[in-house]
């Protein structure tokens, strides 16, 4: 989740949900969580086809063969590393798909809508076993649609030797980098990736400290399409707090400090603060920096820091052609403790399984310091509206971190995101 999916990418996930063929969500499996696969479906052999990223397949592939001995079918974890979900969308609208697919909780909306994807069926027992922050993030319309196995949220990292205790606030942050940089110990007051686009994932927290939201919320307290809130008055406010840090006020945030190379200047010591995530951690290692994990902190007075969680999950593929299999795999055999600290140990990311985090930190107390600053966090809204988020918001960021008007970078978002809903 370093990068979310920006753009014409992004633009074009929402059109694909508004127009592709099959939006209605396929009905509950029949496959009863702890039982074995149908007979039917095990004993004639077939083959079993997974796809994932290539973190993934490594991992898996033991596992994956274990399943394929086990109930008498060939398993296939073929890896996949170019738009992940627009690939399996359209391989699921062409009958070319695969029978289980890895990916983001942010997926669910989009694929729901395109009827691509089951709902995973779990006892009670099994839902109390994962953390409820994943099980929360998986469910959509009031049914689990993925077997979660990873939680990531980004928190904040600082490096000890010149920042020993973790900031109050964001006033008391941006404080300490300056003097820090105005001592020559530092280049950077604060290591938060803005790039030429924005990155609305990494500054969010900072954005809703500051009073801003993207949707106002349903009955049930999900985030609401209907209501966009990005050019409210709130909203601005917290563009107007994002420049006050911006290039043309406290120079915390610094649009030439991108995704690809906000981790590295961290780690080679130009910076003491760090906005990211667990992936950034071993760049940290290598770099033999001194470092702790704390959440991000709120301003003064203001609205809680809240970063974006997001939750790694298993699908199983509507259009599958041995879905009885899948959903025995996705339900029953990866949601177990060896599955889940192998993925761990591929890309050390918090588990949700809370068996394999107990195990987990007590060797790297790094997983339980991420899942504590995300505790508050915000499952990343998985309605398909939120693809028209990101490019508006990112320009908008952008714009007043340049030091540009906020309410008119505000305004601008606003109408983009209700124009792009419209169509």
């Amino acid at each position: 989740m370093r990068m979310r999916a920006l753009g014409v990418a992004a633009l074009a996930t929402l059109a694909f949900a508004a127009t592709a063929c099959g939006n209605t969500p396929s009905a509950a499996p029949t496959t009863e969580p702890g039982a074995s696969a149908p007979a039917s479906a095990a004993a004639g052999g077939g083959t079993l086809v997974i796809w994932a990223d290539p973190l993934r397949v490594k991992p898996l592939q033991p596992f994956a063969e274990q399943f394929g001995t086990e109930n008498g079918v060939t398993v296939e974890v073929k890896e996949i590393s170019k738009d992940n979900q627009m690939t399996f969308l359209t391989a699921s609208q062409q009958g070319s798909g695969p029978d289980v697919m890895i990916g983001a909780h942010d997926w669910i909306g989009n694929l729901v809508q395109n009827g691509a994807i089951d709902p995973v069926t779990f006892t009670e027992e099994q839902k109390a076993s994962f953390s409820a922050k994943a099980i929360q993030a998986v469910t959509f319309d009031g049914q689990i649609y993925g077997a979660p196995y990873a939680l990531e949220n980004i928190a904040l990292i600082r490096n000890t030797d010149l920042a020993p205790d973790a900031p109050a606030t964001i006033e008391d942050m941006i404080a300490k980098g300056k003097e820090l940089k105005e001592a020559g110990k530092v280049k950077e007051v604060l290591c938060l990736p803005v790039g030429q686009k924005g990155d609305a994932f990494h500054v969010y927290p900072i954005f809703a400290s500051g009073g801003g939201a993207l949707f106002g919320a349903t009955a049930g307290g999900d985030p609401d399409p209907k209501q966009v809130l990005l050019g409210s008055e709130d909203s601005v406010k917290a563009f107007g707090k994002l420049k006050e840090l911006g290039e043309k006020g406290d120079g915390a945030l610094r649009t030439s400090l991108t995704n690809e190379n906000y981790i590295v200047n961290f780690a080679g010591g130009k910076c003491a603060y760090l906005v990211s995530g667990p992936w950034a951690i071993s760049e940290v290692k290598k770099g033999g920096v001194k470092y702790d994990i704390s959440a991000v902190p709120a301003f003064k007075d203001g609205k809680p820091a809240t970063p974006f969680v997001g939750v790694q999950s298993f699908f199983v593929a509507s259009k599958g052609k041995n879905k009885a299999l899948a959903q025995e795999f996705v339900a029953n055999y990866v949601t177990n403790k060896d599955v889940a600290k192998a993925l761990y140990d591929a890309d050390p990311r918090p588990p949700a399984l809370t068996a394999a985090l107990e195990e987990v930190q007590a060797g790297d107390p790094d997983a339980a310091k991420f899942l504590d600053a995300g505790k508050d966090g915000m499952p990343m809204p998985a309605i398909p509206e939120m693809a028209a988020i990101w490019e508006p918001f990112g320009i908008a960021e952008n714009a007043v971190v340049r030091g540009g008007d906020a309410a008119k970078a505000a305004a601008a978002a606003q109408k983009a995101i209700d124009g792009a809903l419209k169509n």
